[in-house]
């Protein structure tokens, strides 16, 4: 399944037992050898009684996240369309919290649309950046000081906004900034550039799984830092190299709201030997 290019391959793990699922991430992301993705997503039982299903994923690395905002979305639509609820809000389990999944629902019982309460944005987070004192906004990659925003949508992203988007090497400077130092998880980077204030096109280096189509928590921080700059409104598309998606949130407090598609791509079966 993708969100607006953001593919990942999808396993209802509660009729398949995935023992070693970041092998199994690592092995069949690989686009040349194996199914091909941005990484494994396993639907599961809830572990809480506030939760309808619960959601583990994991990079093309093997790493495992704490959250995806398009996997979320593609969950939702697997979750009714395969008949594993009929509800139009579903709480989805993940190990940033419980998300609330909206479905809006088409003609012959399809999911057109899904949008996801991402929570409240956290912009002081020491476990996930560690900035200089008195330089916090400044991120250093092969001797370039990048200024950005750290935003935490539950998994880290630092936002940087740019002139010219096309035009930065994100296969380069996005793997150094990823594993700096500063970052002691590692992080999502998001190079924005604001188009007008609805309109911010956005491309992403993905931690763990390097350059993404789009990435939905990544859409959100872009907001939430285009925002608090004073440089987008409230409501703005986040155009990403895979399509667009809207992203709601009243500042300086309250939730972020992400809506976009789902799609199917195709369904298929595999051998789990990862020997």
């Amino acid at each position: 399944m993708h969100g607006a290019g953001n593919d990942y391959i999808y396993v209802d793990a509660t009729q398949y037992d995935i023992a070693d699922p970041s092998a199994a991430s690592i092995a069949w992301s690989d686009r040349n050898k194996g199914i091909g993705g941005d990484g494994l997503v396993l639907i599961d039982k809830a572990d809480t009684s506030d939760a309808d299903f619960k959601m583990r994923i994991f990079n093309a690395d093997g790493s495992e996240a704490d959250m995806c905002g398009n996997a979320s979305r593609c969950i939702g639509k697997y979750i009714y369309e395969k008949g594993l609820s009929r509800k139009n809000l579903i709480r989805l389990q993940t190990r940033s919290g419980v998300k609330n999944l909206w479905l809006k629902i088409g003609e012959e019982g399809k999911v057109e649309k899904v949008t996801v309460d991402m929570l409240d944005p956290v912009l002081n987070y020491s476990g996930q950046f560690t900035g200089i004192p008195g330089k916090e906004n400044e991120v250093e990659a092969d001797g370039r000081i990048f200024e950005g925003m750290f935003v935490s949508m539950g998994n880290p992203h630092f936002v940087i906004f740019v002139a010219d988007i096309d035009t930065l090497d994100v296969c380069k400077y996005g793997p150094m900034l990823e594993t700096n130092p500063l970052f002691p998880r590692r992080c999502n980077i998001e190079f924005a550039q604001v188009i007008s204030q609805n309109c911010i096109r956005v491309r992403v280096w993905e931690r763990g799984s390097g350059i993404t189509k789009a990435c939905g928590s990544g859409a959100c921080a872009t907001a939430v830092a285009a925002a608090l700059t004073s440089r987008a409104c409230d409501k703005v598309m986040i155009a990403m190299d895979g399509g667009v998606l809207n992203v709601e949130w009243n500042p300086p407090v309250g939730h972020v709201y992400l809506s976009g598609p789902a799609e199917f791509v195709f369904e298929g079966d595999i051998e789990l030997d990862l020997q």
